[in-house]
């Protein structure tokens, strides 16, 4: 691991830092907030997925999460959303290749060589983070936005002994209903749709995988709210399989940074309510 920049914040260490990793075959960078402690100690982590066209400086520079990390004693960790670079296949789209990487490991060409983002996240950066960091690998957290919502809520729901607690803004909740996922998985993993399900956080529930409860904030002014997102389909699966899900329509909020900026301490509260 090499150290790209630190920074004093709120009584604590803002750092981003790269490594080469072994799932992806490229370098990559990723941001992490280490608030003051004694020395020795081990602090829960959460962990921050963003969204299509987002790296790691997105909610690093604009989520405000630093002051409420600091005071919950909350490591936050904040992945690049894909792998990057020279021979890393990409697409003209905003939505496919380099920057939308969809959590997923992939197995389609020209994408499986580098886009193994489902096991960077789950297996080697957790290691990676474990070894360096003063984090205690028993009280883990994660959410997102966005795709990012999606990639949290799949990567909990599949993992559900890992992560204490759950969380999303304006999470994309199920890639098989909408134009983002169909376009997405059916480039990376293949035309099979039941192939899928293991990516969609609505399909998951459905077929019996379960978390204690959900927090999600969605804007109503979302411009992607009722072809991409579709959160009443999340409300629906939760419903019958007694999952507790809080979700809230925040009014005249859109899908920017103004608006997860407003409620991420409310999430960092309700994680560390939990951690």
């Amino acid at each position: 691991m090499e150290t790209v920049s630190t920074n004093r914040s709120f009584d604590g260490t803002q750092g981003v830092y790269s490594h080469a990793s072994a799932e992806t075959g490229t370098d990559m960078t990723f941001a992490v907030y280490v608030p003051d402690h004694e020395k020795g100690a081990k602090l829960p982590v959460v962990w921050y997925l963003s969204g299509l066209t987002c790296t790691h400086a997105n909610v690093m520079e604009k989520g405000e999460y630093r002051r409420a990390a600091s005071e919950l004693g909350l490591i936050i960790v904040a992945p690049d959303t894909s792998p990057r670079g020279e021979g890393v296949a990409d697409d003209e789209a905003y939505d496919m290749g380099q920057g939308a990487g969809f959590y997923v490991d992939a197995t389609e060409e020209p994408w499986a060589k580098h886009f193994r983002m489902r096991s960077y996240i789950e297996t080697e950066l957790p290691a990676l983070i474990a070894k360096e960091f003063p984090v205690d690998m028993e009280r883990q957290a994660i959410f997102g936005h966005s795709m990012g919502g999606h990639g949290a809520l799949t990567i909990a729901l599949r993992n559900p002994d890992r992560y204490k607690s759950v969380s999303a803004f304006s999470p994309i909740v199920s890639p098989l209903n909408c134009p983002w996922g169909e376009k997405a998985l059916g480039g990376y993993i293949c035309s099979d749709q039941a192939a899928w399900r293991e990516y969609d956080a609505c399909a998951l529930i459905e077929d019996g995988a379960r978390v204690a409860d959900i927090l999600v904030d969605q804007g109503t002014a979302d411009n992607f709210l009722e072809e991409q997102l579709k959160p009443q389909l999340l409300a629906e699966a939760c419903d019958k399989a007694g999952i507790k899900l809080s979700l809230n329509l925040r009014e005249g909020y859109d899908h920017s940074y103004y608006f997860i900026s407003t409620y991420m301490a409310n999430h960092l509260r309700w994680h560390a309510d939990r951690l």
